[in-house]
């Protein structure tokens, strides 16, 4: 069941027990995407994902702090500022228990998942087809976000962009960029007003491409790459110039070279 909203400011209620409704819910919200999904929620964790929710005009349904953790001057200034609709403490060990990392921050907080507000016509988007690793996934994310992409479109097989580890990884994109999960690629670039780019091992290098136009990169799994359909729906396939002994790039690191080519070409 989501976290119910309340209408005025409440006091700081401990929870200390396994047992208890709110305490299972955010075990929910932290262990699976289907219950993210259903709740339409999900969990932020430590004070830069809170302060950039923040100065994004969300407002967290709820605050959860460790014991002490108020006695730290940044937890205590979100906690007088954030106007969530209820705020508890939870015991170090069941803070550990939904908590993204081994070494827990002191603060989470509950919210709603924002619905993209997409551009009319982008000229600037990101495809990434089945991206599994969530570290990954929030890497390409953050990268997409600060080379100014107005759209990233993630397809069915995408690992989820509102877990707690992307949403780590992403440092506050998921705010700044609209991300569309779920999406059919291939409708989504048959339709793109622009230039359709296919990363792959073979095609044009990506430095003799002219990106100053409308441009949709396309980004595949970690492992397979892009599907032979989606690359056939590209536009142009173009590689990256590798002069080492290696055959790839790790996803996140090609994501961030396509991105800020094009930046580098735009400016």
């Amino acid at each position: 069941m989501p976290v119910q909203a309340y209408d005025q400011e409440p006091a700081m209620k401990s929870i200390i027990s396994r047992d208890n409704p709110t305490f299972k819910q955010l075990k929910k919200l932290a262990e699976s995407a289907r219950e993210r999904r259903k709740a339409g929620q999900t969990l932020l964790d430590g004070v830069h994902l809170v302060e950039a929710c923040l100065a994004a005009g969300k407002i967290p349904e709820m605050l959860v702090v460790t014991e002490g953790g108020a006695d730290n001057a940044e937890i205590a200034s979100l906690l007088a500022r954030a106007e969530a609709s209820q705020k508890i403490t939870l015991p170090h060990a069941l803070f550990a228990e939904i908590s993204p990392v081994e070494t827990p921050t002191g603060i989470l907080a509950v919210i709603a998942i924002p619905q993209p507000i997409m551009p009319a016509t982008p000229d600037f988007g990101l495809m990434l087809e089945d991206l599994q690793d969530p570290g990954n996934l929030g890497s390409v994310l953050r990268s997409a976000a600060a080379a100014g992409v107005q759209v990233a479109w993630l397809s069915v097989g995408c690992v989820d962009a509102w877990s707690p580890k992307v949403l780590r990884a992403g440092m506050g994109a998921h705010f700044v960029m609209p991300i569309v999960e779920r999406a059919d690629l291939l409708a989504i670039a048959a339709r793109f007003e622009g230039l359709t780019l296919a990363a792959c091992l073979q095609g044009e290098p990506l430095y003799a491409i002219d990106l100053k136009n409308p441009v949709a990169f396309m980004i595949g799994n970690e492992g397979a790459g892009l599907s032979k359909a989606l690359i056939e729906a590209a536009g142009k396939r173009f590689t990256i110039p590798m002069p080492g002994a290696v055959e790839s790039l790790n996803a996140a690191a090609a994501a961030a070279i396509c991105l800020f080519e094009r930046v580098r070409q735009t400016r």
